[in-house]
């Protein structure tokens, strides 16, 4: 293993190929891991996880009985962002928010009719739960609009005038804002560094603690026919999870696909150098399967989920952790991912990122190649 340390022989090849794939239909867990564990973070981010703000619980709180005020409670039952419980007393509408069964309240006072009768503009209540900012301060500025928009339709006399220029809103690519439409592309991510990374960690670490490391470095062997045969497997079988993955989600959660197989591919490829470099390095360094595992799950699944603007807006975040998301593979992955989904082909963007996740692939693989030989030395 000291001399001719990049030489490659196609039998040698293939036999290590061959014997990495037996070992992967023989263990169970892998399968678990590469199908049954994508399929479930499909499903899982499909149908459970949903950041769509609709059909939020509200107490409508009506104390008067007069045309006006139910002229206002039917446009607050017919939004579609509230799910409305008319009630008829405070107390009982307090007692529900207290108890998380309502987000917010509406009231509607006494003197409501009798305001409008006058001539002048009507005032409501709006009580909404502190404890989540975001939901508060959506259902206070709806609640509101609701209320502007009925106080217009019945020409009250500080409801806004009427604008001179008409503004029609527009929301491209994702008309419907589904956060299903963002969600599965990066659960897409998500499987793949898994795979990739997960997977890839246990590969070398398997053979140290089986004590056939030995064995395979006495045999003609190059370091780089041995590190090609354990990222090789890995490599196909994480493009057959995303791809498996990106069925689903165009078929079974209607996802449109705007942009090209040969995008998606190539993008895949690129993103999945740095996640199989990392897991093979990690598997080097360590030596053993639980540990390496556990250091997977720490460098690459949770940066994945949380730094890579999966889930949390990067833009949003202080300034010392936006510098730290430059490090995440998944960063330049993600936002490419939902183009070629959501918009098509952006090759100005995809470029750019494949090349830094090319560069993460080969820094990756040069500090395995390192590390393995400095363990065999």
């Amino acid at each position: 293993m000291s001399g001719e340390k990049l030489r490659f022989d196609k039998r040698r090849l293939r036999a290590m190929i061959v014997k990495e794939f037996s070992q992967i239909r023989r263990d169970p867990s892998t399968f678990l891991i590469a199908l049954a564990m994508p399929l479930l973070l499909l499903f899982l981010f499909g149908y459970a996880v949903s950041l769509d703000i609709s059909g939020t619980r509200v107490a409508l709180v009506v104390e008067d009985d007069s045309g006006p005020a139910a002229g206002l409670t039917q446009s607050y039952a017919a939004s579609p962002y509230f799910n409305v419980e008319i009630m008829r007393d405070r107390q009982t509408a307090r007692e529900r928010m207290v108890s998380s069964r309502t987000r917010g309240i509406i009231v509607i006072p006494q003197d409501f009719g009798r305001v409008v009768a006058s001539g002048r503009v009507p005032e409501i209540q709006i009580i909404t739960d502190g404890s989540q900012p975001n939901m508060a301060a959506f259902i206070a500025a709806h609640a509101q609009g609701v209320f502007q928009t009925w106080l217009s339709a019945e020409g009250m006399a500080d409801a806004p005038p009427t604008p001179q220029i008409e503004v029609s809103s527009r929301y491209w690519f994702n008309p419907g804002l589904r956060s299903r439409y963002f969600l599965v592309p990066g659960a897409i991510a998500t499987v793949m560094t898994m795979i990739g990374t997960l997977l890839t960690a246990l590969v070398v670490a398997r053979e140290w603690e089986r004590g056939t490391m030995e064995a395979i470095m006495a045999t003609p062997v190059s370091m780089a026919e041995f590190i090609a045969s354990k990222i090789l497997p890995y490599f196909l079988l994480a493009l057959a999870s995303m791809t498996l993955c990106a069925v689903i989600g165009v078929t079974l959660f209607g996802l449109p696909f705007r942009g090209s197989i040969l995008a998606l591919y190539l993008l895949s490829s690129a993103f999945l150098l740095p996640a199989l470099g990392l897991g093979l390095f990690i598997s080097s360094a360590t030596k053993n399967q639980f540990v390496a595992s556990q250091m997977a799950l720490l460098t690459s699944f949770l940066p994945t989920f949380l730094l890579s603007g999966f889930i949390y807006e990067i833009s949003s975040m202080p300034l010392p952790i936006q510098a730290l998301t430059y490090i995440v593979p998944a960063r330049y992955l993600i936002p490419s991912l939902q183009t070629i989904f959501l918009t098509g082909d952006i090759w100005a963007q995809f470029l750019p990122n494949m090349a830094v996740l090319v560069l993460f692939g080969l820094a990756f693989f040069l500090l395995s190649f390192r590390v393995t030989r400095r363990s065999l030395d």
